[in-house]
């Protein structure tokens, strides 16, 4: 039997790195229980209003966020807020498949073009990997704004 998981960052911020990985996965905040978001509105307000409701004071309210796939195929993505910072290098990461299918320039090439959308939101590029087959096609190796560590692949 398969069992369903969850992926966890530890973050500062759970907010700001949550809605990087929304935009960078196609995922979504989901709204809190038992409350019918409107189209378009914005989950983070939410959740705000949501624990403000129950007495949770301002400074405890950005402790943890989570993620959705609208599809329901991926894991869920979980943020809780640490008290410490990243130190050293991800022992696990992420590798967005941008490109699984493609070969050569055609495939570095949509690397490059996710990478400056990515870079846009907030990420940063550490160093691109060459295509060397048959053992590696070429990758972007890129960190998320608390500098975590992930693969366009």
């Amino acid at each position: 039997m398969s069992r369903r998981f969850q992926v966890t960052f530890d973050a500062a911020d759970p907010a700001l790195v949550s809605v990087f990985w929304r935009d960078v996965l196609g995922y979504r905040i989901p709204g809190p229980p038992g409350v019918e978001l409107p189209e378009g509105a914005d989950p983070l307000a939410a959740w705000d209003e949501f624990l403000a409701g129950l007495g949770v004071p301002k400074e405890h309210r950005n402790t943890r966020s989570a993620l959705e796939d609208p599809e329901g195929r991926g894991p869920r993505i979980f943020f809780q807020q640490v008290p410490e910072g990243k130190t050293v290098k991800n022992r696990l990461h992420l590798d967005v498949r941008v490109a699984p299918d493609l070969r050569g320039d055609e495939r570095m090439t949509a690397l490059e073009a996710e990478c400056e959308r990515l870079v846009a939101l907030g990420a940063r590029r550490l160093y691109r990997e060459e295509p060397s087959p048959p053992m590696s096609f070429g990758h972007i190796t890129m960190a998320d704004p608390e500098g975590n560590e992930f693969c366009l692949d």
